[in-house]
């Protein structure tokens, strides 16, 4: 997620507050009556106390299991050994191509401006022109998109509403967590409320089909990237099976710090053992295949027709000067550095496009949208992009495509 960084810089300063410690009520005035009621005066002050508690903050966690690195890289899904593989190997990688070629749709991270990538699907419906996607990967927001985006344009109003309609009220409640300095249960319950039985069946349709939907998480525990075959999990369809399902979304759009990391009960060498997953922006601000592909002597060709990628934000610095508090002064550290990665992966594949010989293109905010942000997730910015990339890719003008040159990097303010 990119912009979102940005905004909470002023957000979170407000937002993560500690509960009040409670109120101390004095004594009586007078000494004697005081000694006769010190004993009742503790019963009260420990009733008081134990009330008091949950206010005092999280309870730590349970100690995590001890494991190795070997036993890491051995680790499994128990009932879901095809679940996922490393991001960051060809050999891996190969695991998760479809059987067949056609275009590919990659979406990057980007918090609110997400709605950008909801009105480009929209756009493209209604151009007439909209591809079926063979493979669909998504970071990030771009992770609670593809879904929608693999499933083609009967799901399109849905990606309008997640997009346009929600309020950071639906993201996160304003009270740190032992693990992060917000509480995301109510991203949890909206996961668990649009991602249905139902979709979770039509993604694993269309995995026999051979089309494929990939999912971009940061194992922490191993720091690596690692790329999740949502068709593959939605097949088993019970119960485990769609809650893996919402678990592997949540997780890519786990903040580091800000949102909690989400824990993947995992097993090997007779170990069992809960991994640790943040952001997939991570590791990878948008992902089409692992950087060792652009390597000389890599000879796997990806079965790509087209490539489309979308830039849920700008590529240009923006100017926004910190207040001097921690969480400003971090969430605008994190900014920078995504906004930075995502250039740079966004160059990297530019310059690599002709060595892949696969035609690429990309959309991004244009230098035109200024419509102003209030605060996290604002309604009324999110539907004003969401309109901006619904109308340009309906005209036929969201999509540059890469190879001839760089993407441009404007450096004019946003």
């Amino acid at each position: 997620m990119i912009r979102v960084f940005a905004s909470l810089a002023l957000g979170l300063i407000f937002t993560c507050s500690v509960s009040s410690l409670p109120v101390l009520t004095s004594g009586s005035t007078g000494t004697a009556y005081a000694q006769t009621q010190k004993g009742k005066a503790k019963a009260k002050a420990k009733q008081r106390s134990i009330k008091a508690a949950p206010k005092t903050g999280p309870k730590d966690p349970p100690p995590r299991i001890q494991r190795t690195a070997d036993d890491q890289a051995a680790a499994t899904i128990a009932g879901f050994p095809d679940a996922r593989v490393w991001g960051d190997t060809v050999e891996d990688f190969k695991k998760v191509l479809p059987p067949a070629s056609g275009p590919w749709l990659a979406m990057s991270g980007g918090g609110a401006d997400g709605a950008f990538a909801a009105g480009v699907l929209n756009g493209w419906t209604q151009s007439g022109k909209r591809p079926e996607f063979t493979v669909v990967t998504g970071v990030s927001i771009g992770a609670l998109l593809a879904p929608y985006a693999f499933l083609g344009s009967k799901f399109d109003e849905e990606a309008r509403q997640v997009m346009t309609t929600i309020t950071s009220a639906d993201i996160f409640e304003d009270r740190p967590t032992h693990e992060s300095f917000l509480d995301t249960w109510p991203l949890r319950r909206l996961i668990e409320k649009r991602v249905t039985p139902e979709l979770v069946a039509a993604v694993a349709a269309e995995h026999k089909k051979g089309r494929r939907l990939l999912v971009v998480t940061t194992n922490a525990d191993a720091g690596r990237r690692v790329i999740w075959d949502m068709g593959a999990i939605a097949q088993k369809g019970d119960e485990p099976a769609i809650k893996l399902f919402r678990n592997v979304l949540l997780a890519s759009s786990a903040i580091p710090g800000f949102f909690e990391p989400v824990l993947i009960d995992v097993e090997a060498n007779g170990k069992k053992f809960r991994e640790m997953h943040i952001d997939g922006s991570v590791t990878s601000p948008f992902f089409v295949a692992p950087e060792a592909l652009l390597e000389p002597g890599n000879t796997l060709r990806l079965p790509a027709t087209d490539i489309y990628i979308v830039l849920n934000g700008r590529l240009s610095p923006d100017f926004y000067p910190p207040e001097r508090k921690t969480i400003a002064i971090l969430s605008r550290l994190i900014s920078v550095v995504l906004r930075s990665g995502l250039r740079a992966e966004a160059m990297l594949f530019a310059a690599n496009a002709q060595r892949l010989g696969v035609p690429m293109y990309v959309a991004q905010v244009s230098d035109s949208f200024n419509h102003p942000a209030y605060g996290l997730f604002d309604e009324k910015y999110m539907k004003a992009l969401y309109k901006h990339g619904l109308e340009r890719t309906r005209d036929g003008t969201a999509f540059d495509a890469l190879g001839q040159s760089a993407p441009e990097l404007r450096t004019g303010n946003p």
